[in-house]
């Protein structure tokens, strides 16, 4: 089937005039940032909030701590799918690419390409198809096949010429701890990274994203109240530079802190045995104001979406394929 479907990338830039396209999930970190009547204040402050914490973290002496600044693009995959002589476009998903700029030198490096992740076919399987699954049972029920197309997809994006064209090394998602597992710190850490955890045991997103190729790691920064969960599709603490690392911690760190911020606001850092708890009190109130009961409610209208333009008209051979690369990974 491979020749029915191909791929497509838009690049946005991502600052104070940045406005979300018609296929982006509003529910999406930096898309949620650019609604409303303070649309340019809170992304300028966002992107403040990004600029300190890297120039806080960098290493190196720079007294001014205001040597870089972050660029970020969004980048919007398309899954182009021909179906009775017609190609039609369903938007797949969306991630962001950062760069590292240089005030004092004035040259751009690239940073990683993920950090953020956002997909219409993740809200599909958590919002419509799992709930829909556990209607009827009496214990909580994951389908075998459960992220399988997902990650297929997901697995083959990465192996077309549009990635090779977008980023030199693996992908990185950032994204926030689970408020249902508990986490220990053990005696490892890295300059950068900080303070590594381990989690009690795999959460379902940690399954889903070992769907897509990507392993969990948790690591608490210098200066974090929390760890945050790194799923590389490479090797963390090698395919990386500090630099690098730093763009990424800078920015979701920041969007976590302002959609989650009992968690990476908190007063009170992480203790060596820590379980995230959205109901603590004693927390830094971000300057971005966030709704995260119409997140919950979009993301089901998205799931829906995702059922009526994607899966309704070509999830049978879409699941069809994917099984057939499962198998031949075995």
């Amino acid at each position: 089937m491979t020749n029915e479907f191909t791929f497509s990338t838009t690049i946005t830039s991502f600052d104070e005039d940045y406005s979300p396209a018609e296929s982006s999930r509003i529910t999406t970190n930096f898309a949620n940032l650019a609604r409303g009547a303070r649309r340019k204040e809170n992304l300028r402050t966002a992107l403040a909030m990004i600029d300190d914490r890297f120039n806080d973290l960098v290493p190196g002496d720079d007294p001014s701590r205001g040597r870089y600044t972050v660029g970020l693009d969004i980048v919007s995959v398309g899954l182009r799918l021909s179906a009775d002589g017609e190609d039609r476009e369903f938007p797949l998903l969306e991630v962001l690419r950062t760069r590292i700029i240089d005030r004092r030198t004035g040259r751009c490096q690239p940073g990683t390409l993920g950090n953020n992740f956002s997909s219409y076919l993740r809200d599909h399987d958590f919002s419509v198809r799992l709930p829909a699954v556990n209607a009827s049972q009496t214990e909580f029920t994951v389908p075998d096949d459960f992220g399988v197309l997902h990650g297929a997809l997901f697995k083959h994006f990465l192996t077309s010429a549009q990635y090779a064209e977008l980023a030199p090394t693996p992908p990185v998602i950032c994204i926030s701890v689970s408020t249902s597992r508990t986490y220990r710190r053990t005696g490892s850490s890295h300059p950068i990274l900080g303070v590594e955890y381990r989690q009690d045991e795999l959460s379902l997103t940690d399954r889903y994203f070992a769907q897509m190729g990507l392993r969990a790691r948790f690591f608490m920064p210098p200066g974090s109240a929390a760890p945050l969960a790194f799923y590389s599709g490479g090797e963390l603490l090698e395919d990386y530079s500090d630099l690098q690392l730093v763009a990424t911690i800078s920015t979701m760190e920041t969007f976590q802190k302002i959609y989650r911020p009992e968690i990476y606001g908190a007063r009170s850092v992480a203790a060596d045995v820590y379980r995230p708890n959205l109901e603590e009190q004693d927390y830094a109130r971000p300057a971005v104001a966030y709704d995260r009961e119409e997140r919950g409610r979009l993301a089901i209208e998205q799931g829906q979406f995702a059922e009526e333009h994607l899966m309704k008209p070509h999830g049978e051979r879409l699941r069809h394929w994917a099984a057939g690369q499962t198998e031949a990974v075995r």
